[in-house]
């Protein structure tokens, strides 16, 4: 029955003695109830074995004195019923728990009184009376930072006189790393002992021995870890050997940051070859991209965000979604049935904001608008107090809040955070799973009657609901997965995770919390009195704090399927597709999708030699039976894959070609240069039909779309276009318009177009990365990812929009970038550089390596899944049909490749 839950807050637990507590002492109705007297650090707590006995809990402030006879006094008449090993307590109020076994609010005794504990051992009192009377003069301090600096002490020399008992290893074959002392944290409790890892096990043995003598975690099962802010300081540890589990299988609060560091180090280097580190980033593409559930995406923000919950100023926060708790029907088709998630609950009722924004402007600094927080202990109990009572007790000093402050009504309690003056609380994961037993009083628990006589039972439901809890959860759940919150979650992820969390973004989107809520609000290692130290710690643990900044720019909206077909992750300038062709196999999501997850199945068809030089560049006709290849050695060659032979070869100068595109109906093949110059040569009849000399420096690489030919450069410049083409049956040449010049810094490595072909990215020798739009020819985004860019690609996948960006460059890393925003998303680090070529799906990647080999990626988990044995040198060209089933390689090594799926 005992929990450190009955404890005082900050309060440890150090030891427990059997013993006897003796009612009437030398009277004829003499009774002993036998025990375990428990001796805190601000209290004395005794706990029958008999259960219908109450558990005695005796603060030592409420002590008059603490005595145990001495050896002269045992033949004292007036003390002739006390032996050497009792211990007597003379105090003036005591509390009484969970009497008859029942859990209820404390029953205080007052009265000046004694009581009597004779231990089991007699040898022991005098170090037990010495402990209290050290403990009673710490408890009656006047200043609450006096009495914590000296519990502190005791506490700390505790600690130095034990050490981890290594007897407790699972096996002896293991090896120590390190040992340390640290606190187990759990809900409004923390358990000081130390912690030992070894060369397999974490583990952790309480001072006390509760709740058993040692906590161990095999760190194989070990599946995340976490630092933590834990007091508004870097001290905390989670650890969790599941992956979406919302509780932490240990969370450690250490007493210095060095402490913290080395052991997440320690484990961290043991599980970096089982699992992969996932970011924030990380999270957001999965979720961007369909792979994680809305509640999921929101469940690992709060983890990054150091909500935990075995930290109840800290408890994961989650968003109320519905506004109709009166409908007997939830439409979730109606967009009025949800609340507007691009607001705070605070700015909902625009009265209620008008007048906070008034005080907030005759409000002198530091200003808030919110003299309360979304998310503190109270409001997490509130929502919880019928599964977790002793909590609550705990919390609120062995009470109950009052019957008509309970969580009574979920459309009370909603009506309530749009109307009341203080009251701005979100929700809690609890309200989006899968367990109702917080909304029925299933202990029976005596939580008062409201005004009118009303018995606190099970929350009243809304009509939709049917009187269901599991109803309840199971609709919520669905308008949390719903297209209109998946649309529209990014929004409230900008209020509480994002860029409208501070800073002026914050004030014009009303989202202002008192500035002690925030990280980093306050230094606590600058404050010297411990008194003011304390009770400013004390005031913000049980205010709330607001969660990690995790994003700094606006958090890009979710990627919502459509019923259009899907767009291949072929670029268009390389890949042009006639409207009219049928290929072998049709052109479905079903079957693409099947290319993708068998692309490890790639297997070499046929190779051929037919350059001098590295290849730069492929382009296939429609049909596939031409395939076109430019090279270092400055000639266009045309190889027939029906008869398998080199038809044609031209030379244009004697300046390498650097890449080609074939233009739609197959009759023109453009090459780039590094002379400058872009040539444009007839298929049909096998000659140079046009130059264009548009830069000043070697052209890197071409794209084209719509009758637009988009060019980069050496000469730092992009240039786009307008292209009439020539009648090459006359005189009549190409007429080139110069659309529009964009410039850059240095020297333009690379480009490519979005699916919808209204936005260009471009990438330079210095990494950084530009995003432009093509209708208006100006820049979007501009931002440096890597030393060197060697290629850039757009991924498509359930996205005919274009919204990521994938970059590779000489920092051997893969890239991803959200094109609206220009976030950082993803970044996956190669053992070695990655050849500028590559295809992606928006999961998996298909790139060449400088080795010549072909290498599947699965970004999501950043390794590499396969392997395939190809050139001789590095890859530097490659080509994929629509079907995503056939591709072309072209290598350092003068050959083409073609290779086929095998499925």
């Amino acid at each position: 029955r005992f929990s450190l839950l009955l404890l005082n807050l900050e309060e440890y637990y150090f030891e427990q003695h059997r013993a006897s507590h003796i009612i009437n002492k030398g009277c004829r109705d003499e009774r002993k109830i036998r025990g375990s007297l428990k001796i805190c650090s601000k209290s004395i707590i005794f706990e029958p074995d008999e259960n219908l006995q109450p558990i005695i809990k005796i603060l030592l402030r409420d002590c008059v004195s603490i005595k145990a006879p001495e050896d002269n006094e045992a033949n004292n008449p007036f003390l002739r019923y006390v032996n050497l090993s009792c211990c007597i307590l003379f105090l003036f109020q005591v509390f009484l728990i969970k009497e008859r076994n029942v859990i209820a609010p404390y029953k205080t005794i007052r009265g000046k009184t004694e009581y009597l504990f004779q231990l089991d051992v007699a040898g022991k009192l005098g170090d037990v009376v010495q402990t209290l009377h050290q403990l009673y003069r710490a408890s009656c301090l006047d200043k609450m930072g006096d009495q914590a600096a000296m519990i502190t002490a005791i506490l700390q020399s505790r600690l130095a006189r034990t050490s981890f008992d290594k007897n407790r290893f699972q096996s002896i074959s293991e090896t120590l790393r390190m040992e340390c002392k640290a606190e187990m944290v759990t809900p409004l409790v923390t358990n000081p002992g130390h912690v030992c890892v070894t060369d397999a096990t974490l583990y952790f043995q309480p001072l006390n021995g509760y709740p058993k003598p040692v906590v161990q975690i095999t760190l194989q099962n070990v599946r995340r870890i976490y630092k933590r802010r834990h007091g508004l300081m870097p001290l905390g540890l989670e650890v969790f050997c599941t992956e979406n589990d919302i509780c932490s299988d240990i969370y450690l609060k250490f007493y210095n940051c060095q402490d913290r560091d080395e052991l997440y180090y320690l484990i961290a280097t043991y599980i970096e070859n089982h699992i992969t580190e996932h970011t924030a980033e990380s999270y957001m593409l999965q979720w961007q991209r369909g792979h994680i559930s809305n509640y999921q995406y929101l469940l690992h923000l709060n983890n990054l965000a150091d909500r935990s919950c075995n930290d109840l100023s800290q408890y994961p926060v989650f968003p109320w979604i519905i506004a109709d708790y009166c409908s007997s029907e939830l439409d979730l088709s109606k967009p009025e049935t949800f609340r507007d998630l691009s607001k705070p609950i605070g700015a909902l009722n625009k009265e209620r904001l008008e007048r906070l924004l008034t005080r907030y402007e005759e409000m002198p600094e530091p200003k808030f608008m919110y003299g309360s927080h979304y998310s503190s202990p109270g409001y997490v109990l509130f929502y919880l107090v019928r599964v977790a009572p002793e909590y609550m007790l705990c919390l609120q000093n062995g009470k109950f809040d009052h019957a008509d402050r309970m969580f009574n009504s979920v459309a009370e309690t909603w009506k309530n955070c749009l109307d009341g003056a203080t009251d701005f609380k979100e929700l809690i994961p609890e309200f989006y799973e899968n367990d109702s037993s917080f909304l029925v009083n299933s202990l029976k628990l005596d939580l008062g009657k409201r005004q009118g006589g009303k018995t606190v039972e099970d929350v009243e439901l809304p009509p939709w609901a049917s009187g269901s809890p599991d109803d309840f959860l199971r609709k919520s759940r669905e308008a949390l997965e719903s297209q209109y919150v998946s649309e529209h979650l990014h929004e409230w992820i900008d209020l509480v995770f994002g860029c409208k969390q501070k800073g002026s973004k914050a004030v014009a989107a009303c989202n202002v919390f008192h500035p002690l809520t925030y990280e980093g609000g306050v230094d606590l290692n600058s404050i010297m009195d411990p008194n003011e130290k304390v009770a400013l710690l004390t005031q913000i643990l049980e205010f709330g704090q607001t969660p990690k900044q995790l994003f700094t720019i606006p958090h890009p909206q979710r990627i919502m399927p459509k019923s259009s077909s899907r767009t291949s992750s072929v670029s268009i300038s390389e890949s042009p597709v006639s409207p009219h062709e049928e290929s072998f196999e049709d052109l479905t999501e079903e079957s693409i999708t099947l290319a993708w997850n068998n692309i490890s199945k790639l297997r070499q068809d046929e190779q051929y030699k037919i350059h001098k030089e590295a290849i730069t560049g492929i382009a296939v006709t429609s049909n596939g039976s031409s395939v076109f290849t430019t090279s270092q050695d400055s000639t266009l060659k045309m190889f027939s894959k029906e008869s398998k032979t080199l038809q044609r070869s031209f030379s244009f100068l004697l300046q390498a070609l650097s890449s080609c595109i074939i233009l739609p109906g197959d009759t023109t093949v453009i090459s780039s240069s590094w002379d400058n110059y872009i040539y444009f040569y007839s298929v049909a009849f096998g000659r140079r039909q046009d130059i264009l000399m548009g830069h000043d420096d070697a052209v890197s690489k071409i794209c084209w779309h719509d009758g637009c030919l988009y060019s980069a450069s050496w000469d730092s410049t992009v240039k786009v276009w307008q292209c009439i083409p020539g009648e090459t049956l006359s005189n009549k040449k190409h007429c080139f318009e110069l659309l529009a010049e964009l410039e850059h810094d240095v020297s333009v490595n690379t480009i490519n177009l979005t699916a919808t072909n209204t936005v260009l990215a471009s990438g330079t020798k210095e990494g950084t990365i530009s995003v432009w739009d093509v209708a208006t020819a100006t820049v979007l985004h501009q931002t440096a990812y890597t030393n060197v860019l060697l290629c850039c690609c757009h991924g498509l996948l359930s996205c005919v929009d274009g919204r990521h960006l994938l970059s590779t460059g000489e920092d051997c890393c893969f890239k991803v970038i959200d094109v609206r925003t220009g976030m950082l998303i993803s970044s996956v680090t190669a053992d070695e550089p990655q050849s500028r070529c590559f295809r992606w799906d928006g999961n998996t990647v298909l790139s060449g390596s400088q080795s010549g080999e072909l290498l599947t990626w699965d970004l999501l988990s950043g390794k590499v899944t396969e392997r395939i044995k190809g050139h001789t040198g590095a890859v530097t060209s490659m080509w994929m049909n629509e079907q995503c089933n056939s591709v072309i390689t072209g290598g350092e090594d003068k050959q083409i490749i073609f290779w086929k799926l095998q499925y």
